[in-house]
């Protein structure tokens, strides 16, 4: 059997994906209904979606809102669906999620608040914390978007800049009972992280957001520096009453779907190995690593024979100096290529799960043995383009960009390099 790596590499992508569907992943995790109302909130780049497979399912009357991202909603009857901004939040994610504070307020016991939680839900659940101001989020949140900050760190200052997350959300719906379901986008699926845990209790503190703006030097305006050094800007810690009647539900995390894509590698007759679900760094270092890894593979056999595909997730980084077109796994595959430099029977795919690399129009791209001698002959280079955070022009000058539009899902980063003789 010919083994067709571009096909191979997106048939591995879109199993990725599938295992990550809220239509899939959802329904089995629906609590029983209550006495008394089903309220339904939630915030995502997969809210939408979840709140389509919540209302196919349900068999009682539900009611509620729920914040996407722009382009990311679902056709939905009972259950309202608001676009705003991602990554940056706007002012349709401030008034979203205002409205969803009013909303799970003044429930009794016998009510029931269903919170639909995944990736992306940080920037679009934006409401501001006291002496705050929208403009300051938007500031510091671009801010920590070019500084190289990792997940955690950012959705540790988004939570203590919010009058929302960490765990506010559940606390206002007190004392109904709150069940979320979560799809995981963060390395260890915490779900205090995901979405800046608006139903979680938070371990960290204002202290060390401080400590994170100062690590990263973004410049912290008055206002906020005074909000962050008072005890009213704290989240909810763990063993809060109020999330006692608190339960978190995940129901789709980034193993399951690079699960998912090792069994498509598998039937293909390649040995899928999986290097890791929660893998961090600037993406052009942890090219380098992987780079070293296929090359050892090709020639050596270790850390196991080929054909191979080492299979990845997490969230790498992006430390931004230049001013091209990037996305953070166009950075990390042009890297890759660079470091290969036309290596023989070494391919691979990297692409965000929710379909948007970043904040262009496509998942990812692909990388083939000779992409980098292509762009030459059309006069593009692979180095300048890396060295401007330009991955994303360098693969759509190859027709190599991986375009699916939003899945409604996102379970982080999917790559997979597949090395065969």
């Amino acid at each position: 059997m010919t083994l067709d790596p571009g096909k191979l590499l997106l048939d591995m992508f879109a199993a990725a994906v599938a295992a990550a569907a809220p239509e899939n992943r959802l329904p089995p995790h629906l609590p029983a209904r209550p006495k008394g109302r089903t309220i339904v909130v939630g915030a995502g780049k997969g809210a939408g979606a979840m709140a389509k497979a919540v209302e196919d399912a349900w068999d009682g009357p539900i009611e509620g809102l729920v914040v996407t991202r722009y382009g990311h909603g679902a056709p939905c009857k009972r259950i309202e669906v608001v676009e705003a901004g991602h990554p940056v939040p706007d002012a349709a994610g401030r008034e979203a999620a205002e409205r969803i504070l009013a909303m799970v307020q003044g429930l009794s016991a016998d009510d029931l608040v269903l919170c639909l939680i995944s990736g992306g839900g940080s920037s679009l659940l934006a409401l501001p914390a006291p002496g705050v101001s929208l403009a300051d989020k938007q500031g510091l949140n671009k801010a920590l978007l070019k500084s190289g900050a990792n997940i955690s760190e950012m959705n540790c200052v988004r939570k203590h800049l919010s009058a929302i997350k960490g765990g506010k959300l559940a606390a206002a719906a007190a004392p109904a009972r709150v069940c979320a379901l979560l799809i995981s986008d963060v390395p260890g699926d915490d779900p205090s992280v995901i979405a800046s845990g608006p139903t979680v209790a938070d371990p960290t503190t204002s202290a060390d957001a401080l400590a994170i703006l100062e690590k990263h030097a973004i410049a912290v305006p008055d206002n906020v520096r005074a909000w962050l050094e008072s005890p009213q800007s704290e989240t909810l810690k763990p063993g809060d009453p109020r999330l006692s009647g608190v339960e978190n539900v995940m129901i789709a995390t980034p193993q399951m779907s690079l699960d998912a894509a090792a069994e498509v590698a598998r039937a293909a007759g390649v040995a899928p190995m999986i290097l890791g679900n929660d893998i961090e760094g600037e993406a052009r270092e942890v090219a380098k690593v992987l780079a070293a890894i296929a090359r050892q593979a090709y020639h050596f056999g270790q850390p196991a024979p080929t054909p191979l595909a080492l299979i990845s997730g997490g969230e790498t980084t992006v430390t931004v100096r230049g001013s091209g077109r990037g996305g953070r796994n166009a950075e990390f595959l042009l890297a890759l290529g660079v470091a290969l430099d036309g290596h023989p029977g070494i391919s691979a795919l990297a692409a965000d799960t929710d379909g948007i690399d970043g904040t262009e129009d496509n998942a990812g791209a692909l990388l083939f043995p000779d992409s980098l001698a292509k762009a030459a002959a059309l006069g593009v280079s692979g180095k300048a383009r890396l060295a401007d955070n330009d991955g994303y022009s360098f693969f759509q000058s190859l027709g190599q960009l991986v375009v699916t539009g939003p899945t409604r899902t996102n379970v982080n980063d999917f790559r997979v390099i597949l090395v065969t003789r």
